[in-house]
């Protein structure tokens, strides 16, 4: 496999420790019961994670982590994501939560809240998207009042995973509404048995079913400012950094389903014959799984790389970050419909696993930023990088045979420009 050329010894190790939890922890009934709607949260599993000091894999050992690199947390990932979406969000959300209180929280918050979530002892959601909103970020409503050590917040979230299960809650409230929309928000910690809070609804998705997802009401709650990250109205800040694991770890979820499906389709088409051989004998088979194969290996080699990007905190490590999810997730999405295909009609059935994964695969091309907002920081990165790179390399525009035609580099006709032209 492609990650075995691109991790260290020390990741492979971790990897294949996940895999064997995967492989011999995770009851399939478990999944059934899951997409079934029979469980809300799986918190069992995430318990089971914390006992093998499997969760927040790449936090400091003296919180419960494991003190390992973004690589080592992505493998790890991907192995989880072959059980679909719901049990990769409920392995990653300690990471993303986890970045909030590891990299803003006080020894107090870390004591209280990071060490017994990444001992699997309590579970925990971020609270995000709002009923009116959706990449509308910063236009938050949720509102949070500080009078005398208190905050009383009102307001509502949506699309919160594990709004049915969590413990404590990560949320963005708006503290300054007439500020300017970065210096509006603050992040609370809202524990789930305060008075006035509520899951109002929960949502019947296509797929991704079992994680718990549902709305949250957040009536007159008092919080502490014993509770505030980071400090007061420091929530874009925050949002900042938790959107690199928040999109890594949809990528790295992403590539475990994609290939789940594909090695299904794979085993398939070496066993179901048609015309007297194998299907695989096919090219209109056999180049489906090239292709899909060739943008699988392509995008988790962009997903590590962007890991260590995040790791080493580079100044392209937010472009790539969204690269890796737009692409991870959109090759995803193209793979594992071309293993449908290649099964056929009976990949359209419950008889394999490969229809709840489509409905599982579709979301993450939504979810932590829609592609779309994919797009738009990713050119927006890119032309920073280029109009600001103090290390310019060769300046192939005077390359051209007639390069000194400066009468003919004309990038706007004032004249013209004042007729209207």
């Amino acid at each position: 496999m492609l990650q075995d050329v691109l991790l260290t010894p020390e990741e492979i190790a971790i990897r294949d420790e996940v895999r064997e939890f995967v492989r011999t922890e995770v009851p399939a009934d478990l999944l059934y019961r899951m997409d079934r709607d029979e469980i809300t949260y799986p918190r069992q599993f995430v318990e089971a994670l914390g006992e093998r000091n499997l969760l927040g894999l790449r936090f400091s050992k003296e919180y419960g982590g494991r003190g390992l690199s973004w690589r080592a947390e992505l493998a790890s990932l991907e192995e989880v994501g072959v059980l679909g979406t719901a049990l990769g969000c409920a392995f990653a959300m300690p990471s993303i939560v986890g970045e909030a209180l590891h990299a803003f929280g006080t020894e107090e918050q870390k004591q209280r809240f990071l060490v017994p979530m990444l001992r699997g002892k309590l579970v925990s959601a971020e609270a995000l998207t709002e009923p009116r909103g959706g990449s509308d970020f910063f236009g938050a409503t949720t509102r949070a009042e500080l009078k005398d050590g208190w905050f009383t917040v009102k307001g509502q979230k949506r699309f919160v995973v594990g709004a049915e299960g969590a413990d404590f809650f990560l949320v963005y409230c708006s503290t300054n509404p007439e500020a300017v929309p970065h210096d509006r928000l603050s992040v609370l910690l809202i524990e789930r048995d305060r008075e006035g809070v509520e899951v109002k609804y929960l949502y019947h998705l296509l797929g991704t079913r079992g994680g718990g997802t549902g709305r949250l009401v957040f009536q007159d709650v008092r919080v502490p400012q014993a509770n505030l990250i980071g400090g007061l109205n420091r929530g874009a800040e925050i949002f900042n950094t938790m959107m690199v694991p928040e999109r890594l770890t949809s990528a790295g979820g992403a590539l475990g389903g994609a290939r789940a499906a594909l090695e299904v389709a794979v085993r398939y088409s070496h066993r179901r014959r048609a015309f007297g051989q194998t299907i695989r004998s096919f090219q209109a088979v056999s180049f489906k799984v090239a292709e899909a194969i060739t943008q699988l290996d392509a995008a988790r080699a962009l997903t590590l790389s962007a890991g260590s990007a995040a790791q080493a905190r580079l100044p392209s490590a937010r472009r790539l970050v969204s690269e890796a999810k737009r692409f991870a997730t959109e090759t995803a999405w193209e793979v594992v419909n071309l293993a449908m295909q290649i099964v056929g009609g009976i990949g359209y059935t419950n008889v394999f696993p490969i229809e709840r994964l489509l409905r599982d695969i579709r979301l993450t091309q939504i979810w932590t930023g829609t592609n779309e907002i994919m797009n738009l920081l990713i050119q927006h990165e890119y032309y920073r990088e280029v109009l600001g790179d103090p290390n310019l390399g060769r300046q192939v525009e005077a390359d051209a045979a007639e390069a000194d035609a400066a009468d003919e580099k004309v990038y706007e006709d004032e004249e013209m420009w004042v007729k209207g032209w």
